[in-house]
């Protein structure tokens, strides 16, 4: 078997972690680890050079208990010890994206139907991976820790992030081409459209979860704001790609919540930004769903690349996030 695609050729070698490019790279490569580890299980050689240019060690797999297959795992790095003043974690978990094989493709696709309609929580791999990092954050802390996930596996690692944010360990997280699922509206290409479908969302949204959230659920409407808030002083690193359907809502998410507070309809907006129609369809029905894709705060990195935006496979690709030339814009959004 030969590995066409053998990484970040320019990234290799010694992690700078002051460099975020550095940062970048190495979680996308431990990522694309994890893939390669469940492809290649056979072929143990071709997946740890995934991890050991960086200097990493395979600790442990995580594997799911319905397909067995390996859908994460937990990264050490070697020289902790002597660059922890570098602002290097010692620990990275990161998890897979989708994978269509045999062996990976029904609990695959049935975990990606779970994602549209927030019950990714409720799985037994999301138990998995929960139990892992409370485990290990229990042992190690949570300040040299950090979360990777590519496309479905960004999908986890967000729940993780959240779940353990409220706890208030704040791991530091890298999600690339996270899943959004609504339609996306970035890929309109009339701007003034496109400002005109999101205003129309978020007054609908609103108005929905107001008439929705009925005085006898009053209690938890407000826990469950509270939670949302909660949540700001968590940072998560997001890479989207505009030419991938399935991230790129992020960028109007964000960038529409700031128009909306412009424009003095930031109480609108705070209702409409933490809700989603399938949440309020189980508020209807007395069950408290909580969207996994909606967060307060984030560093948002765009890819403007044209050469990665191409097809959809170049758009979603976990390829384009470990590439030392990138055309990335950032910004920071955080809720206040």
């Amino acid at each position: 078997m030969v590995l066409v695609n053998l990484g970040p050729k320019e990234n290799r070698g010694e992690f700078a972690g002051s460099l975020p490019e550095h940062r970048r790279a190495v979680a996308a490569s431990l990522v694309r680890g994890v893939c390669v580890l469940e492809r290649c299980g056979t072929f143990e050689d071709l997946a740890p050079m995934w991890w050991e240019f960086f200097h990493f060690q395979l600790l442990e797999t995580l594997r799911d208990p319905d397909d067995s297959s390996i859908f994460g795992a937990i990264f050490q790095y070697k020289h902790f010890p002597q660059y922890r003043s570098q602002n290097v974690p010692r620990y990275i978990i990161a998890f897979r994206g989708t994978l269509i094989r045999r062996r990976t493709c029904t609990s695959d696709i049935k975990l990606d139907i779970r994602v549209l309609l927030h019950r990714l929580c409720v799985s037994s791999r999301y138990q998995v991976a929960i139990q892992a990092v409370e485990n290990m954050v229990a042992k190690h802390g949570h300040s040299n820790m950090w979360l990777a996930g590519h496309s479905l596996g960004s999908a986890i690692a967000l729940q993780v992030g959240k779940d353990m944010a409220r706890k208030e360990n704040f791991l530091e997280t890298y999600l690339f081409n996270p899943p959004f699922p609504i339609t996306p509206i970035e890929r309109v290409r009339s701007q003034r459209l496109k400002d005109s479908l999101r205003y129309a969302r978020s007054f609908i949204t609103a108005r929905l979860a107001t008439a929705v959230k009925r005085s006898e659920l009053l209690d938890r409407d407000d826990q469950y704001d509270a939670n949302f808030v909660k949540l700001s002083s968590w940072i998560p690193h997001l890479f989207v790609n505009p030419g991938d359907p399935l991230c790129s809502e992020y960028i109007g998410y964000f960038e529409h919540r700031e128009k909306m507070v412009a424009m003095g309809a930031a109480p609108i907006e705070r209702v409409a930004s933490q809700n989603s129609l399938v949440s309020l369809v189980s508020w209807a029905i007395g069950k408290l769903i909580e969207p996994t894709h909606l967060i307060p705060s984030a560093y948002l990195a765009i890819n403007r690349s044209s050469s990665d935006q191409g097809t959809f496979k170049q758009a979603h690709c976990i390829n384009q996030w470990w590439k030392a030339k990138q055309d990335l814009e950032f910004k920071l959004y955080q809720l206040s």
